[in-house]
């Protein structure tokens, strides 16, 4: 069934012939039934958040509850980057900000705030200056976000990139996934239209595609070369979706990727966006990972993009760049405030208008996760009141990451058929690994794909919860899994390596 209206509409002969099935089915027959639901929702797959993760949810339930059967006494949650709730601190400074936000009476105190509450004068004059631009962040804000939040993110792009940003071109959403979500209504036009989406992938851009009975173009990234773009096989990748009969319409870049931590070179960046003049596409840039690099500059499509117009040759002055930024990762870490932002460079006016009209029939994006946006981009600067200690919360933040990302490569170096590239940026680790013959042949016996079998029994026997590579696709023939690093102190590393070393020995 093509679904080729907004998300979730269905062609009025399908709703009719369910009304009539329905009608005659059996008393108390509920209207909808797993065969009748839009199947474009049956078809969509999140494998962050799937059978693993309820499995490692209920295992912590029942240590909760005191039992002590299992054979470990915590549950690691490696499988979504969701630093809060592996106990990584909020920023001082954001958090107390937003307390005034949601509590503006607070500000009638300042002195209990600064004398007995410990915030500064420069917490105080931000949240002053947030409400006078909100009002308040129980209210509606503008669709596209709040013009004062937008205006901040616009001078935090011009002093990244070096060229000016246009506040009405900055678009405020939830999250970056809700920014992907507009994006993806807007790009897929029918069952035809297709997304380049690279491979291994965050898998929420397969699953939108899915909802949208839009089409998935995958191209593969190249292990052997730090899991960069491959030219090559982008390109391929495109001809043979186009012979098929599929309107490739975008290309979807994940920088620092997801589940990867490959950094893109500038080279890399400047490949794809001459390969989108060329083809006219639409350009995704997920960029949500920017804070999160352990070797080397990050460097935005933005900025390449700008460079590459500067040159004078005209060819680049089309190519319509979407942005995407978030507070949920760096070291910011507040996912569950759903803030985040998307900029959109070289759109025609007419679609920027249909993108407004799609962004209002939502009303607008959590305004408190606006405001954090506009902390993210605009924290204390040196010699302010709060800056010595934001930077010292910041900097413990990154080097205990980067510890942690350490010492998970280096348990990874000592195990058996196990091969991963070094930390390079974002929150994960994707090691291949190279399974026994008899691990294979029981893993299809049980009716698991082989990485899956793996990762099952690591969380059974460590309570270590990871997601399987074909969760977030692979190339053919290989096996390989993703780890966050998030999870407090280096100990249970050490359970993965001993589990490890087993598995190879039962199986061996």
């Amino acid at each position: 069934m093509h679904l080729a209206g907004p998300l979730g509409s269905l062609p009025l002969p399908f709703t009719m012939t369910q009304n009539k099935a329905s009608s005659t089915g059996a008393p108390g027959h509920k209207r909808l039934d797993i065969s009748n639901i839009n199947p474009s929702v049956l078809e969509a797959k999140y494998a962050v958040r799937g059978e693993l993760a309820i499995k490692s949810e209920k295992y912590r339930e029942e240590l909760e509850k005191g039992d002590s059967k299992l054979p470990f006494d915590t549950v690691i949650s490696a499988n979504i980057g969701n630093p809060q709730q592996l106990d990584q601190k909020p920023i001082t400074f954001f958090r107390q900000v937003l307390s005034l936000l949601e509590n503006p009476m607070l500000l009638e105190h300042p002195d209990v705030l600064i004398k007995s509450l410990g915030y500064k004068p420069d917490v105080i004059e931000r949240a002053q200056s947030l409400l006078e631009d909100v009002k308040s962040v129980g209210a509606y804000s503008q669709s596209k976000g709040a013009t004062g939040i937008r205006e901040s993110v616009a001078r935090f792009i011009e002093r990244r990139d070096g060229f000016p940003a246009d506040p009405e071109l900055i678009h405020m959403s939830a999250g970056a996934s809700g920014g992907v979500n507009t994006l993806m209504q807007i790009i897929c036009a029918g069952s035809d239209s297709g997304v380049l989406v690279p491979i291994p992938q965050y898998p929420l851009y397969t699953a939108t595609l899915a909802l949208m009975n839009a089409k998935v173009v995958p191209y593969l990234l190249e292990e052997s070369n730090q899991w960069g773009t491959d030219l090559t096989a982008i390109k391929e990748a495109h001809a043979k979706a186009k012979s098929e009969g599929v309107d490739v319409r975008a290309i979807v870049i994940i920088n620092p990727g997801n589940p990867t931590g490959a950094c893109l070179t500038s080279e890399e960046i400047k490949e794809v966006l001459e390969f989108a003049a060329d083809e006219k596409l639409v350009v995704i840039a997920d960029e949500v990972y920017q804070t999160n690099i352990f070797e080397g500059d990050f460097k935005s499509f933005r900025k390449s993009l700008h460079e590459l117009q500067a040159s004078g040759s005209g060819k680049y002055d089309d190519v319509e760049l979407a942005s995407l930024h978030s507070t949920s990762k760096g070291m910011v870490g507040e996912c569950g405030h759903r803030g985040g932002y998307f900029e959109l460079l070289g759109f025609d006016q007419e679609v920027l208008q249909q993108i407004l009209k799609l962004i209002s029939i939502q009303l607008c994006p959590p305004v408190i996760g606006q405001a954090l946006v506009s902390l993210m981009v605009e924290p204390p600067t040196p010699g302010s009141p709060s800056y010595d200690l934001y930077k010292s919360e910041y900097d413990a933040i990154f080097n205990g990451l980067h510890k942690r990302a350490m010492a998970l490569y280096s348990a990874f170096e000592k195990m058996e058929g196990v091969d991963c590239q070094k930390p390079a940026g974002s929150m994960y680790l994707f090691p291949t690994i190279t399974l026994p013959k008899k691990a294979l042949e029981e893993a299809k016996k049980q009716g698991k794909k082989p990485d899956e079998f793996y990762c099952d029994r690591m969380l059974d026997a460590t309570g270590v919860c990871v997601v399987a590579g074909s969760g977030f696709g692979q190339k053919e023939g290989t096996l390989h899994f993703r780890t966050t690093f998030l999870a407090p102190g280096t100990e249970w590393t050490g359970r993965i390596v001993k589990f490890h070393e087993k598995f190879m020995d039962e199986f061996r």
